[in-house]
């Protein structure tokens, strides 16, 4: 049987036709007029995106090269940083503070919790030492949404820098980077932004400039300030990803058309989709609290091999998901439902799912669970009473 292919994954996710238009047009050169002025437009919408009067920066890399480019320009070696350590990819900023020579602190969070703000304060209180709070907003592996608002009134009192990792949040929930008081906001392009791998963002405070003009950065080619001197002249360093930048502009125009907020309504309505429908056919959401609103991860039932039911849904219904990682592997699908994704999509990506849970035995869940998705999500669209309301943090 044929089936149209859906990418339900956590990134990437899938292309607009529009962006993928734009991805096909003729190359034109990236130190000429029309790159430029294409880059001062990208450059405004980019602000809007991360609710920042600063300088947004677009970098040729993975979201973990922004990862490492705030890391190594914010961080002199043998400062200390404070890490939220509560997933696959918080254990990442501890991996980058280690190469750089920064001395690294935790707090341990379980897998599927968000990290309580008062652990935060109490941590910077005790060593006031520590230059810098390195979060997650989404934690991928937990589907978790850490509450950024709430740690970063906490830093903003202290000299620790907030550094947010929003690869899998921006443009998929709120994230006012001023407003929050955050200092150092990035993201990668193949998740809420609709593109292909290989871009990245990243914005830095006033009080975060000040700190990456001091630093010696610490390799040649992620360099923030020079960047940044670049952007204001619509350049970047060293060759554009020119394709990329003119995708951006097409995908940003698409979110902003009509402000945020419908963006930010639909990724609630359809996380309400899919954490009903999934609560519906009798299984344990992860994230039971906190938790993200572009990913869902949900556990499977004791005794079934969960690489094996995400291989019959792909191979039987044409729906790519992800499986969990480290000692989630296995025993955990995480369903994205980010960016071109709607109503449609999560519906498919359900139904292959049970059938699949079905298929591998040991499993007999509600029938209704498309009908109760679809009625969560509609009460979230039209803000029924006693309907679930957005929460950004706890």
């Amino acid at each position: 049987m044929l089936n149209k292919f859906r990418l339900l994954t956590p990134g990437p996710t899938p292309l607009p036709e529009r962006v993928r238009l734009v991805l096909a047009r003729d190359m034109i050169h990236h130190r000429k007029s029309e790159f430029k002025e294409i880059m001062g437009q990208v450059q405004q919408s980019l602000q809007t995106l991360f609710g920042t009067s600063g300088t947004v920066l677009p970098l040729s890399c993975s979201g973990t090269g922004a990862m490492t480019a705030a890391v190594y320009n914010l961080f002199a070696p043998g400062q200390k940083v404070l890490v939220i350590d509560g997933g696959k990819f918080s254990q990442r900023w501890s991996e980058i503070a280690l190469s750089r020579g920064l001395e690294v602190e935790t707090i341990p969070v379980p897998w599927g919790q968000a990290v309580r703000p008062e652990a935060v304060e109490a941590a910077l209180k005790a060593d006031p030492s520590i230059a810098g709070v390195l979060i997650q907003l989404s934690e991928t592996s937990t589907g978790v949404l850490h509450p950024v608002e709430a740690v970063a009134r906490i830093t903003r009192e202290s000299q620790a820098l907030l550094v947010v990792d929003g690869i899998s949040a921006v443009g998929l929930s709120p994230c006012p980077m001023d407003a929050w008081g955050v200092d150092c906001l990035l993201t990668g392009s193949q998740k809420g932004l609709m593109l292909p791998p290989g871009l990245a963002l990243l914005a830095l405070s006033g009080r975060a400039w000040a700190c990456a003009e001091k630093q010696t950065p610490g390799c040649f080619y992620f360099n923030l300030v020079k960047e940044r001197e670049n952007v204001l002249k619509g350049q970047t360093c060293f060759t554009s990803p020119v394709g990329l930048i003119l995708g951006l502009k097409e995908s940003l125009d698409m979110l902003l058309e009509n402000g945020l907020e419908p963006v930010y309504a639909k990724q609630w309505a359809l996380t309400m989709l899919t954490r009903a429908g999934l609560s519906a056919m009798g299984l344990e959401l992860f994230a039971k609290k906190d938790f993200a609103w572009g990913i869902t991860s949900v556990l499977l039932p004791d005794g079934v091999d969960g690489t094996k039911v995400l291989r019959l849904a792909q191979e039987k219904h044409g729906v790519c998901m992800a499986g969990g990682q480290d000692h989630y592997k296995g025993r955990m699908a995480r369903i994205g439902h980010m960016g071109w994704v709607d109503w449609a999509d999560v519906a498919a990506g359900l139904y292959a799912l049970n059938d699949s849970l079905r298929a591998v035995g040991g499993y007999s869940g509600s029938r209704d669970y498309l009908e109760q998705g679809m009625a969560a999500y509609r009460a979230a669209l039209e803000g029924r009473p006693g309907a679930p309301l957005p929460q950004v943090y706890s």
